[in-house]
């Protein structure tokens, strides 16, 4: 019976140890990639072929457009609260509610057109056959993806509308 023990705590040892080796070596990339200064950025370089000089750049580009980005979601959400507000006083579409939407469409304009020079921008930092190959990619997955939707351009960059 003594033997037994020893032969199953011997097994669970080899178990946990396997367990732990593969886990380690499974998520090795993961860590590493979360150790980047731009961790979420790191998948750019690897899928546009982006040299470290290259990525530095768009990582520069990244970290400087983000305020812009970060105060223009604030604003359409404050707008979007606006535009609740005004509907939540009248079942009808009043002066009111029409200006607001209006400001708001002109708010979603503004940031589109502050996203496609951010892109373009971004683009113009990659060798010339990636930067086009990128520049397709996010305007398909932002602007020309979106056509006839709600707020077009911006479901696969933000949703401002609960915030």
């Amino acid at each position: 019976m003594k033997r037994f023990g020893v032969i199953v705590g011997v097994g669970v040892l080899i178990c946990a140890a396997a367990y732990s080796a593969a886990y380690f070596l499974g998520t090795a990339p993961a860590r590493k990639m979360a150790q980047e200064k731009y961790p979420e950025l790191v998948w750019l370089k690897k899928e546009f072929n982006l040299s470290d000089a290259e990525f530095t750049r768009i990582a520069e580009l990244h970290a400087a457009y983000q305020p812009c980005c970060g105060e223009m979601c604030g604003r359409i959400a404050a707008k979007n609260a606006e535009i609740r507000e005004a509907l939540a006083k009248s079942n009808e579409i009043t002066p009111e509610v029409e200006r607001k939407l209006a400001e708001a469409a002109a708010l979603r304009t503004e940031c589109q057109k502050a996203m496609l020079k951010h892109f373009i921008e971004v683009s113009q930092s990659m060798p010339a056959e990636e930067g086009k190959r990128y520049l397709a990619w996010v305007e398909d997955k932002t602007f020309l993806s979106m056509q006839g939707e709600s707020m077009p351009g911006m479901a696969a960059h933000h949703d401002h509308g609960d915030e």
